[in-house]
């Protein structure tokens, strides 16, 4: 069974720095894009970042460039979101997923694998 586990959230002070997990289980990381998602209390999911190992890509939704950096350890079966400079619009739930690699995506109805999240709360 494919299963993705996200860890890494918390409730922190803007300014600070968080660096979010994606354990995966049951498939090839390298076949796949891990992508990762939040979504803030009564807004829309919106994808935030898309990584591909095996393909040496990362891409990023505008909102979050420049802040936002994407990392795998393919023998850990693990992805990494780095988050720098976090403000309040950060807050949101933050989940991972996947889907076996076709090219680089945010449209979250093309990922098949999703986990529970992670609860990441900013602070003034």
């Amino acid at each position: 069974e494919v299963q993705l586990v996200e860890s890494g959230g918390g409730s922190v002070q803007a300014g600070s720095s968080l660096r979010l997990s994606c354990v995966g289980s049951g498939f090839t990381f390298a076949d796949y894009a891990i992508g990762w998602f939040r979504q803030a209390p009564g807004k829309e999911r919106e994808g935030v970042a898309c990584f591909s190992g095996s393909h040496g890509d990362a891409y990023y939704a505008d909102s979050v460039k420049g802040r936002f950096a994407v990392s795998g350890d393919y023998a850990k079966n693990t992805v990494y979101l780095q988050i720098y400079s976090l403000t309040p619009d950060d807050t949101a739930v933050y989940y991972c997923a996947a889907v076996k690699f076709t090219g680089l995506t945010l449209r979250e109805n093309e990922f098949h694998y999703w986990g529970q999240g992670t609860q990441v709360t900013v602070s003034s």
